[in-house]
């Protein structure tokens, strides 16, 4: 009876564990699928990365041809170099609204595939007007995806902003360092017209569109509410993008309050905004006037055009390291100024080197100037640190790239027509290292610990 009743209590017993790995079994596999999705968004965010500037510096190093092709002067090619800032700051204010409404996933996809379609249409397009507005239509790409991956960032890895970051931005400088290398070699190797050159690089945006496609088809529900993406409370899912896998923060930490961080800021009363967005302005002039005319300074100190293109390269080569640190070190210090204060000291010393010996120290200021780039990655994880929550991300992101890209208009315009009037490089490169001191100071302001919240509720 004994042996019996412990057999029955043995049967009654075993069924619980069974219900409960039965009931283990749906969570798991959620959790596969979670972290599947992660990956591919990863894999995406480092293909777009890649994708965000080779139609800038493929066209950079085959300027000289572009302008002879399509009869050019040095004034319509300096506004050429211009397109790029004007595109993201007219599109880039656009994307908060298009995330909000399609998702950020999918307003990614289509950037990727309106970057595909510019750089496919753009050789052939039939003269300057042509070749501007396909231009045009792969910047227009390039600028939504520009604001909304901090946005990504933000959101779906919080606890591994710098990290990401980083990541994100050491992808897009590989890819601006490998547009401006291989773009003239490749141009040669496949019979010298530079419309070939130029129409290679839609192959990689295509390349990115396959992961964004998953995740702009996945716009179920998040959970918590059915509200478009971007009109969510900070802990819900947007759609569109899959979930976050990294460690949810306890209820009323950050002493988060979802309704009123849905609201829009009012951002313009943040001197830390507009800090960060001059600072944004005066990096991004720099960094479009080193892609559209650094060849050209080498190339007519009479640096032969491959090495003018490799000396471009080496300077956007130097932000693959960099980007990923510079971000992981920002991130743990409670000022972001000193960094500000060194990227702008190298900016000094590699302009004064262009203008006193450009072939002879050639390699040294492209390194030099290089490393001055960095300023970009520096900027996009202020742009996480500024904020608190991820309606505050994305408000300043919009705000501070698309005011810092009109800010950057004239200035790539402005080097063509010095350019074009003085005969020569000194009025140029004394505009560029001027910008810098005033680029160093915003940025030091802009690097401390504060965020937008605080200042727009004053």
């Amino acid at each position: 009876m004994m042996g019996g009743m412990a057999s029955e209590q043995t049967r009654t017993t075993t069924p619980p564990p069974l219900r409960a790995s039965a009931e283990g079994a749906p969570g798991r596999t959620a959790a596969r699928a979670g972290d599947r999705r992660t990956r591919l968004l990863v894999v995406g965010i480092v293909l777009a990365a890649l994708n965000l500037r080779p139609a800038i510096t493929s066209l950079g190093a085959l300027l000289e041809e572009v302008r002879d092709g399509l009869g050019m002067s040095g004034s319509v090619a300096g506004l050429l170099t211009s397109v790029p800032p004007l595109c993201f700051a007219v599109f880039g204010v656009m994307a908060p609204r298009l995330a909000r409404r399609f998702g950020p996933g999918a307003v990614v996809c289509a950037g990727m595939a309106a970057i595909t379609a510019g750089l496919l249409l753009r050789p052939y397009a039939g003269g300057t007007a042509g070749f501007l507005a396909a231009s045009a239509l792969a910047l227009m790409g390039i600028a939504v995806s520009n604001v909304l991956m901090p946005v990504i960032v933000k959101r779906h890895f919080p606890d591994r902003v710098g990290s990401m970051t980083g990541l994100y931005s050491m992808a897009l400088a590989l890819g601006t360092s490998a547009a401006a290398a291989v773009t003239v070699p490749m141009t040669e190797a496949l019979g010298g017209s530079w419309r070939t050159g130029l129409v290679l690089w839609a192959g990689l945006a295509a390349a990115a569109l396959l992961p964004w496609l998953p995740l702009a088809r996945n716009r179920g529900t998040a959970p918590g509410g059915g509200r478009p993406a971007g009109e969510r409370s900070e802990g819900a899912r947007p759609t569109g993008e899959p979930p976050e896998t990294g460690p949810r923060p306890a209820p009323g930490a950050h002493a988060r309050v979802p309704q009123p961080s849905a609201a829009p800021l009012r951002i313009t009363r943040s001197r830390t905004a507009w800090a960060l967005a001059v600072f944004f302005g005066l990096q991004a002039t720099a960094a479009y006037i080193t892609m559209g005319w650094m060849p050209q300074i080498f190339r007519d100190a009479g640096v032969p055009a491959s090495t003018a293109g490799l000396l471009l390269a080496v300077t956007m080569a130097m932000g693959v390291p960099l980007a990923f640190v510079i971000p992981r070190v920002a991130t743990r210090l409670p000022h972001q100024g000193p960094i500000v204060l060194a990227l702008g000291g190298c900016g000094l010393v590699g302009y004064a080197g262009l203008y006193l010996a450009p072939a002879g120290g050639a390699w040294a200021w492209a390194l030099l100037l290089g490393i001055a780039n960095c300023a970009f990655p520096l900027a996009l994880t202020m742009v996480g640190m500024r904020a608190r929550t991820g309606t505050g991300v994305t408000q300043l992101s919009a705000f501070a790239q698309s005011t810092g890209y009109l800010i950057s208009i004239p200035g790539p315009l402005l080097v063509g027509v010095l350019y074009q009037h003085s005969g020569g490089w000194g009025l140029p490169l004394a505009l560029m290292a001027g910008l810098m001191i005033p680029q160093t100071v915003v940025g030091f302001l802009a690097g401390r610990d504060r965020t937008v919240e605080e200042e727009a509720a004053r």
